[in-house]
């Protein structure tokens, strides 16, 4: 067995671990470090430790957890922290079993993402007053998030050093500080080069600053401010259902598969590490086309 820790250092070198072994991210880390320390919270009523937790702690504050209103999802998130935890702890010879082997995982059924029709995302990335550099910067942030199905904090982070317009693709820094190349398209690259050539010099007062889309103080737009003016330019085309950050991220994948596209270059589009997450868009589009079957089949 190794040395022992105290609850406080064991946390750190888990996530130290998990950092060098899997290099997530920031927020990651801290979504893992509040499950831990409240599960350590949770054990300190019981006088135990983390390596040493009563049979009955978790079930009885996973049910507390649930008569307080959190949801099957949340409770199954916190369990799936803690796994990873005790699994860790179990290679690094500090457990000799993991003590939640006998508990199971809630069950959860995915959720299908919210998306938008393809008239819609027309009536939205048509919404911005192109005549005014306000409006140009965010019609090609518009296209290049439906173009390229980027995160809206990837595309905020852009600057000018990450397109290549003469290759037609802009370099990524997703999740896990990990870098990819993505397509652009050719909508999404005329309103770039229009936006570049019109736009961006003058929301500017010192070009050679690095963001592609600038807000305030020639630093990058903020994730708040361009999601406060997607939902205008919706409300200006009509779009009444809901919108999250990720519709447009969501409907260029759903758009995709609707079209023919093979689900592993999806999954390398968007920047998913693991097919299974990507694999709910199949559903999404196995809904829609079952709609359509509905709709215009004789038999339907």
């Amino acid at each position: 067995m190794s040395r022992p820790l105290d609850d406080f250092a064991l946390i750190d070198a888990f996530l130290d671990g998990l950092w060098l072994e899997r290099g997530v991210s920031d927020n990651t880390l801290q979504a893992y470090r509040h499950d831990l320390q409240a599960w350590q919270a949770q054990l300190a009523e019981y006088r135990a430790d983390l390596l040493s937790p009563p049979a009955e702690a978790l079930p009885d504050w996973l049910e507390a957890r649930r008569e307080a209103g959190y949801k099957l999802r949340s409770n199954a998130r916190l369990l799936s922290s803690l796994r990873r935890f005790y699994h860790w702890a179990l290679g690094e010879g500090r457990i000799e079993h993991d003590p939640l082997a006998e508990i199971r995982l809630p069950r959860v059924t995915a959720s299908l993402p919210e998306t938008l029709e393809e008239d819609e995302v027309e009536r939205l990335l048509e919404a911005p007053d192109v005549d005014t550099a306000l409006g140009l910067r965010d019609r090609a942030m518009l296209e290049v998030l439906y173009g390229a199905g980027l995160r809206v904090t990837e595309l905020v982070g852009l600057t000018t050093d990450a397109l290549n317009l003469r290759q037609g693709v802009v370099r990524v820094r997703g999740k896990g500080d990990k870098e990819r190349l993505v397509p652009l398209g050719e909508e999404a690259g005329d309103w770039l080069s229009r936006y570049l050539r019109s736009g961006r010099g003058v929301l500017m007062q010192d070009v050679t600053r690095p963001a592609l889309f600038p807000g305030r103080g020639d630093a990058c737009l903020t994730r708040q401010a361009f999601w406060y003016r997607i939902k205008g330019y919706a409300r200006s085309a009509g779009i009444e259902r809901h919108l999250s950050p990720h519709t447009l991220r969501h409907a260029f994948a759903t758009h995709l598969l609707n079209h023919g596209a093979n689900l592993r270059v999806v999954q390398l589009l968007l920047g998913h590490s693991d097919l299974s997450t990507t694999q709910i868009y199949t559903h999404v589009a196995q809904v829609r086309l079952e709609a359509l079957h509905a709709e215009h089949h004789p038999r339907g």
